[in-house]
Formats: structure tokens, sequence, C-alpha cells
């Protein structure tokens, strides 16, 4: 078992890594802090590539779209007494 109590089996992963961690010897920590640093690095840029290369998002955007948004902002607003004397009946 770890030092968090747990079976291996019966942790989640990020548990078993905090396990994994506790259960180094000091003078080890800085090799792992630099190995799980590079893999989020990583993981980072595989997204980021990912972003980079995600095309453009040029579609109109119109009420069918964005649920109304556009309509919403062309309409001359309502002040909030009066939205509460339609809805309410005030």
């Amino acid at each position: 078992m770890g030092s968090a109590g747990k079976k291996p089996q019966d942790a989640n992963g990020k548990d078993r890594l905090h396990e994994l961690v506790d259960d180094l010897p000091d003078s080890e920590v800085a090799t792992a802090e630099h190995i799980l640093a590079a893999l989020r690095d990583a993981v980072m840029e595989r997204f980021n590539r990912a972003l980079d290369a995600a095309p453009y998002d040029d579609e109109p955007d119109d009420d069918d779209f964005d649920g109304g948004l556009t309509e919403a902002r062309s309409e001359e607003s309502i002040e909030h007494d009066e939205v509460r004397r339609r809805v309410f009946g005030e």
C-alpha cells in the first residue's frame, strides 16, 4: 500500500500518482517534477498544435446558431421594471 493507505487498485489515477510521489525518496522528487512537467508541456503542445490547425469558424452568427443572441443584441433593450411588469404584472 502507498502512503495514502489505499490499495493501488482502489485509487483513481491521480490518487495513485500522489501515492507514488509520496513514496519517492526526497532525492528523486526534483527528477519526478521535471518528468511530470515535461509530460504536461508535451500534452499542452499537442493541444496548442491542434487548436492552431483548426479551421477558422467563419459561419454566420444567426439565431439558429446562437440561440437568439443576435436577435437579442439587435432589439431595443427593455428596462428591468418593464420586464417585471410584463412577466409578473407588477
